[in-house]
């Protein structure tokens, strides 16, 4: 266990190597080079736990704020920039066509899986889309001025 943070995000990555392990059974091939992370454009939301979005937050780089529901903060020149804490969904997702229904199988096992380390640790279950819980913690940390909130060219949530 590393020393800063709790118990459940070792869970968390265990959980997520063995997530990695079965994609890559089932090899998979990323057909768009970076497009998934362009979410407004791509035409998809990137939902996740409130524990996915913790172990995100907590070893993911800083990110310039507030976030938006087009696109993630995280992605520079078409490359995750957080790609260990990455959440369950960016590592399930791929367009290759023969994946088509695989990823969505694998999604709710280890979703469920991800509910059962929130029992266990009591931590309540919250699913939503990235952005909610990027200016959330924003909002929490005060990492960016009141105001940003209001401007009606950044949709916040």
């Amino acid at each position: 266990m590393h020393p800063k943070f709790p118990d459940w995000h070792d869970r968390i990555y265990r959980l997520y190597l063995e997530l990695d392990a079965e994609i890559a059974g089932h090899q998979p091939r990323c057909e768009a080079s970076g497009k998934c992370c362009r979410f407004r454009e791509y035409g998809h939301t990137l939902f996740l736990s409130q524990l996915e979005a913790e172990v995100l937050l907590a070893s993911a780089p800083p990110f310039s704020g507030p976030a938006s529901a087009d696109l993630c903060p995280y992605q520079k020149d078409n490359l995750c920039t957080a790609r260990e804490p990455r959440p369950l969904g960016c590592r399930v997702y791929f367009c290759d066509p023969k994946y088509a229904g695989v990823g969505e199988t694998i999604t709710e096992k280890y979703l469920k899986k991800l509910k059962a380390i929130a029992d266990e640790f009591n931590l309540g279950w919250e699913y939503a889309p990235l952005h909610k819980f990027l200016n959330e913690h924003l909002r929490v940390h005060e990492l960016y001025p009141p105001q940003s909130r209001e401007d009606p060219r950044i949709r916040l949530l």
